[in-house]
């Protein structure tokens, strides 16, 4: 994506959600990627264990 098309999003985002909600909002987004990457660590570990006991 170029600036140009960050500049459009960031501005339809304060039109929608209005400026004071986009950092709660960027916040959520953080903690729930946070929240997927475990989750996909830990069913790594598992597979990868499962795998092991396999063998």
């Amino acid at each position: 994506m170029g600036s140009t098309e960050l500049i459009v999003i960031l501005a339809m985002g304060i039109l929608i959600f209005g400026a004071s909600a986009i950092p709660k909002l960027a916040r959520s987004f953080g903690e729930a990627k946070k929240e997927i990457d475990k989750a996909l660590n830990d069913a790594e570990t598992v597979c990868s264990s499962k795998n092991q006991d396999i063998i």
